[in-house]
C-alpha cells in the first residue's frame, strides 16, 4: 500500500478518534480595552455573539469533539457563558492563577489531551478558515512535529513573516516584517504533544509561545512545516480589526 493510502487511512483514524482542541484565550486584551472595557479578548462581542462562539462553531463544523481552554483574565466569564458542553462538545477549562503568557498557558491545557495523537492549537483571538482534513494530512505526509498555518498578507509592519522552503519546511520565524505579500502565521497549529518535550519547558512557568517556545523547538531541530491557506483571516486584537471582524462574520 502506498504511503499516500497509509496516510489517508491514518488520518480518518484520527478524526473518528477525535482531535482535541486547546485554545489559548486567557490574555488581558490591552489593545482592545479602549472599546471592550468589561470582557476578557475572546468574549468581545460580534454582531451580538462572543467572538468565540464563531471559532468554537468553525471547528465543531469540521469535527472537533473536545475543546480544551486555557483562560485566565475575567476567566467567569467565559465558563458562565459556554459551560461544560456546547453543542456538541465538550468543554475542559485550565485556570491559570496568575498570568502564565501562551506558552504557559498552553502547557498547562497540554496535560488535559490525548498525549497519542496531534492537537489542534488556536489563538483566542484569531479567526482562520483552514480545512482540517488538508492540515492533517499535510502534517502526517510530512512527519511534522509542529505545522503551521500559513496566512499571505499585505500588511506592512503588523506581523513577522515566515521563511519557508519550497517543500513547506520552517526555515527560520521571524524576518521580513516590512515586506507585502508575506507569508506569516495565522495562528492555527497542529501539534504533536511529545514536540513539547524537546525543549524541557517547565510546566507552571510564564512563555511567550512566539518568542520562546517556538524559537526553541527550531533551534532543537524540531520537524515544523508550514502550509498556506487560502480562507478568511480575521484578527480582533486591535479595534480597527474588531470592527471589521463584524463585517466579516455578517458577510457569512
Amino acid at each position: 500500500m502506498s504511503k499516500v493510502n497509509n496516510t489517508a487511512q491514518s488520518n480518518s483514524a484520527i478524526l473518528n478518534s477525535g482531535i482535541s482542541a486547546i485554545i489559548l484565550a486567557g490574555g488581558f486584551g490591552t489593545r482592545l480595552r479602549t472599546i471592550v472595557p468589561d470582557l476578557p479578548k475572546p468574549m468581545a462581542p460580534i454582531n451580538g455573539r462572543p467572538f468565540l462562539e464563531y471559532q468554537i462553531d468553525y471547528w465543531i463544523k469540521q469535527g472537533i469533539r473536545h475543546f480544551v481552554l486555557s483562560v485566565g483574565y475575567m476567566y467567569k466569564s467565559i465558563i458562565s457563558h459556554f459551560g461544560t458542553k456546547y453543542f456538541s462538545a465538550s468543554i475542559e477549562y485550565i485556570i491559570e492563577k496568575e498570568p502564565l503568557g501562551t506558552g504557559g498557558g498552553l502547557l498547562l491545557a497540554k496535560e488535559a489531551i490525548n498525549q497519542n495523537q496531534p492537537f489542534l492549537l488556536l489563538n483566542g483571538d484569531t479567526f482562520f478558515e483552514v480545512d482540517l482534513k488538508k492540515l492533517l494530512n499535510f502534517h502526517m505526509i510530512n512527519s511534522s512535529g509542529w505545522t503551521f498555518s500559513l496566512y499571505r498578507s499585505e500588511e506592512k509592519g503588523r506581523y513577522m513573516g515566515m521563511n519557508i522552503s519550497a517543500g513547506g519546511n520552517v526555515l527560520s520565524l521571524h524576518s521580513n516584517s516590512n515586506k507585502q505579500n508575506k507569508l506569516i502565521n495565522g495562528g492555527v497549529y497542529l501539534v504533536n504533544p511529545l514536540a513539547l518535550s524537546e525543549g524541557c519547558f517547565i510546566i507552571g512557568k510564564k512563555y511567550s509561545l512566539e518568542e520562546e517556545i517556538l524559537p526553541k523547538l527550531i533551534n532543537s531541530g524540531l520537524n515544523m512545516f508550514g502550509c498556506e491557506f487560502l480562507g478568511q483571516f480575521i484578527d480582533i486584537g486591535v479595534p480597527n480589526d474588531y470592527l471589521k471582524a463584524n463585517e466579516l462574520f455578517i458577510s457569512k
